[in-house]
């Protein structure tokens, strides 16, 4: 038997070199997706425990100091070396009225930058709370 010129035999292992090259691909995709998401949640872990190590460094000073306004250059240094311990650099830092801290961590990876933020401060300052029970919940979070 004479095969034509048309012939299909050796199809299957084109379309199985199509589909391994197709998932690889996917796999590529979801890896660098997966990596962004990682450094985010890295983002706002840094975030988050800058604020709480800041806001503690806050509440020190205002029990030291009787009242008196505390500065919060020391507690924004305290949340910068917290944020590189855990893999970020702060990107921004400050004290709101009431002791709460505002910080924004930053984590670097070569397919872009992961931000986050996060505050943190007493229990009765909520967005203007009046320290109710409609004010109920953690003090540190997202922005």
């Amino acid at each position: 038997m004479r095969r034509g010129a048309w012939d299909d035999e050796g199809a299957g292992v084109v379309l199985v070199l199509a589909l391994v090259g197709l998932v690889g691909a996917l796999g590529l995709v979801l890896g660098g997706v997966g990596r962004g998401v990682v450094a985010r949640a890295r983002a706002q872990a840094a975030a988050d425990l800058a604020a709480l190590a800041a806001g503690d460094v806050l509440a020190v000073q205002a029990a030291l100091a009787g009242g008196a306004a505390p500065q919060p250059g020391v507690a924004c240094r305290r949340a910068g070396d917290v944020a590189a311990r855990n893999g970020a650099v702060l990107v921004d830092c400050g004290a709101e009225r009431g002791g709460v801290v505002v910080v924004r961590a930053r984590v670097v990876t070569p397919w872009g930058d992961a931000l986050a933020g996060a505050r943190a401060g007493p229990a009765w300052v909520r967005a203007g709370g009046s320290g109710g029970d409609d004010d109920a919940g953690p003090a540190a979070g997202g922005p």
